[in-house]
Order: C-alpha cells, then sequence, then structure tokens
C-alpha cells in the first residue's frame, strides 16, 4: 500500500485569510488633504477654523492639512499683486465620506463638500464677522450646522441679510444630531 498517496488531514491546504474591508477604520481612514500657501505680499492660503488630523510642512511657503470625513473647515484665499488685493475668497467646506459626491476644488484633493462660497470684501468681511460673533459665543464653527453654512450661502447670493447663529439653533443642532 501506497501511503504517500493518502491525504492526511494536516496535509490539506490552509484556507486563506479574510481579506481587510476598506471600511474598515483602524485599516484605512480616506481624508481630505487642503493645500496651503504664503508668499509674501502676493498669496495667503489658509484656514480660519477647523481641525486638521495632520499637518505637514512642505517648505517655507507650503503646508497640507489633512481632515476626516464629514470635517467642517473653512479655507481663505487671499491674492494681490503690485497694485493692491485681486482677489479674496472665503470657503467653508465639509470633507467628503466614502462614495460622497464631492466638488472639485483647487487646491483640495479628492474634492469637498462646498457649503459657503464669499467672493470679494463686500462678502468675505460680513462672514467673517458671523464667524467671530460664533466664537464669542463659545461656539466652535467646525461644529456649527452645515444646514446654516448653506443659508448664509443662499443669503449672501440672494443679497438679503444674514441671519445670526444663536446658542439656541446650535442646541438644536446638537439635539438632531442625536437622531442622525
Amino acid at each position: 500500500m501506497n501511503t504517500h498517496s493518502m491525504p492526511t488531514p494536516a496535509a490539506a491546504p490552509a484556507s486563506p485569510a479574510p481579506p481587510q474591508l476598506l471600511s474598515d477604520a483602524s485599516a484605512y481612514t480616506p481624508t481630505t488633504r487642503v493645500l496651503l500657501a504664503y508668499v509674501e505680499q502676493r498669496i495667503n492660503l489658509y484656514l480660519r477654523f477647523g481641525h486638521p488630523v495632520r499637518e505637514q510642512r512642505l517648505d517655507r511657503q507650503r503646508r497640507i492639512a489633512w481632515f476626516t470625513p464629514t470635517a467642517v473647515f473653512c479655507r481663505i484665499r487671499w491674492e494681490a499683486n503690485d497694485y493692491g488685493t485681486t482677489r479674496w475668497q472665503l470657503m467653508v467646506l465639509q470633507a467628503g465620506a466614502v462614495l460622497d459626491a464631492v466638488q472639485r476644488i483647487p487646491g483640495i484633493a479628492p474634492g469637498a463638500s462646498l457649503l459657503l462660497r464669499a467672493e470679494g470684501e463686500r462678502q468675505v468681511q460680513p462672514v467673517l464677522q458671523l464667524i467671530d460673533g460664533i466664537e464669542a459665543r463659545g461656539i466652535d464653527p467646525a461644529a456649527v450646522s452645515p444646514a446654516y453654512w448653506r443659508t448664509l450661502c443662499n443669503r449672501l447670493a440672494a443679497r438679503m441679510p444674514l441671519p445670526i447663529y444663536t446658542a439656541e439653533r446650535h442646541a438644536a443642532h446638537l439635539a438632531g444630531a442625536v437622531f442622525r
């Protein structure tokens, strides 16, 4: 009898390890990358608020900030030439989660949901004052309801008065978050 031809239980091939899922947060967390820059008297791309999970300085003029999915942040872009300011832009953005539809925005990869966009001093200044007011009430602007930022965007476009973000509105947003 040939003993080598009979399979033994120990000789059975081991089953392959189960593949790791990309949705496992410990294995892979997608982030939104935001490029920031500063060139004296020419360009200043900076964060007004937001909580990046990581920042990396590339050189004296550039750095990168990474945000987790659904994080809200504000990026301000100021540009000038020899004659003064040529562009002033404020954008409140929400980092996208996996499979979310996001908008392509230069300097932000892979993209983000645009909650508010203000262009020019006449729009940016009132929004900055509202952000200062939110901070004065002890509320983190990154924790403000995304619906409020969208409302501000619509009011700016319609040239209507801008609503103030109150503590009551913030409490309602936080209470609603419990049910999501």
